[in-house]
């Protein structure tokens, strides 16, 4: 007879792994919550949610995962912040809709179940969605030892959020309005397969190494750092009533493909070259992997994490309240996006 733990599944550390995780888990919950960890499907009430008044609510969904990150971490066996990775990106990817984050599902799919990892990656997705006011819902943990190799892992979720259907983004987007940045940690959540390559064991650094432009930090450490969130600054933005007619989270496609989803029909944009700060980790992957500026951009978000459109005339209160922006360009007439001096 051959048992499942043979073939690579083992249900003993799948059950054990789901004990470490349902007290971090739990501890995101809301009264909202009808039936969480342990049930089949997570139940969540709109109604203990949001009260009442329901009928202009909209629910904003989005699905996504740390991605190659992944391999970065294994390779050092630093596991505790990729929860924030997929958090943070998944609260930034509702957010340029206006909408506030509800709850999350996460999914990890493993080659063979490490309860003291699982539980460490659950904890963080856990500790990011209490920052965030997010309920970890539920989840699920897959082993699929042919599919994975060893020691590799997927780290995904799917967020649900809500937003008022007259407070949607974007809205009233116009040529003249101003271009605001919101400053990235580092590569974020993409640009991993090229960075890996460049940079990681094999090249001509590896993680270990501390190059001069990291200011005394590894690679490693410079790769590993998190995917920052905006919803605060959204927040302090609302406080300050300054009218957002537009947001966009730069991942995947860089600003080339992802400020041009939130612009209307016969608009284009400039970016200004030199008015915002690279992190030195992009520049670092730009330098090793020779990319041009048009391909630099494409690939990774050069310091833009997310860019924030409002009215001309709300510009400087926008910057008071939220210091750390940049105002890195305006929207303008016809054309794409372009840099420029």
């Amino acid at each position: 007879m051959t048992v499942y733990r043979e073939a690579g599944v083992d249900i003993d550390a799948a059950a054990r792994a789901r004990q470490l995780m349902a007290e971090a888990v739990r501890s995101t919950y809301s009264p909202a919550v009808l039936a969480g960890i342990g049930a089949f499907g997570g139940c969540f009430d709109l109604h203990a949610a949001v009260g009442s008044e329901t009928d202009d609510i909209v629910l904003v969904a989005s699905i996504d995962s740390v991605g190659t990150k992944t391999l970065v971490a294994a390779a050092l066996g630093r596991y505790e912040t990729l929860g924030y990775d997929l958090v943070n990106h998944s609260v930034n990817d509702i957010l340029v809709q206006g909408a506030r984050p509800l709850f999350l599902l996460d999914y990890l799919a493993v080659d063979r179940l490490d309860p003291q990892r699982a539980a460490t990656l659950v904890a963080s997705v856990a500790a990011a969605c209490r920052e965030v006011g997010c309920v970890l819902l539920g989840g699920e943990t897959a082993q699929m030892p042919d599919v994975y190799r060893e020691g590799a892992f997927e780290l995904a979720g799917t967020i649900v959020g809500i937003v008022r259907r007259a407070q949607m983004l974007p809205r009233n987007v116009a040529a003249g309005d101003v271009i605001l940045a919101l400053p990235s940690s580092g590569l974020h959540t993409n640009g991993y397969s090229l960075a890996r390559r460049v940079l990681g064991p094999g090249s001509a650094w590896g993680y270990d190494a501390r190059p001069a432009e990291l200011n005394g930090r590894s690679i490693g450490d410079a790769l590993l750092e998190p995917h920052r969130v905006y919803l605060r600054a959204f927040e302090q933005l609302e406080a300050a009533s300054v009218a957002v007619h537009a947001m966009a989270h730069i991942t995947g496609g860089g600003v080339y493909e992802n400020l041009p989803r939130v612009l209307p029909e016969g608009c284009g944009a400039i970016i200004r070259r030199g008015t915002w700060t690279i992190p030195p980790i992009c520049t670092l992957v730009v330098q090793a992997a020779g990319l041009d500026e048009r391909e630099a951009f494409r690939t990774l978000n050069m310091g833009l994490g997310m860019l924030v459109i409002v009215p001309s005339d709300a510009a400087d209160a926008a910057l008071r309240a939220v210091p750390e922006a940049s105002p890195v360009g305006e929207v303008v007439t016809g054309g794409d996006v372009r840099l420029v001096d």
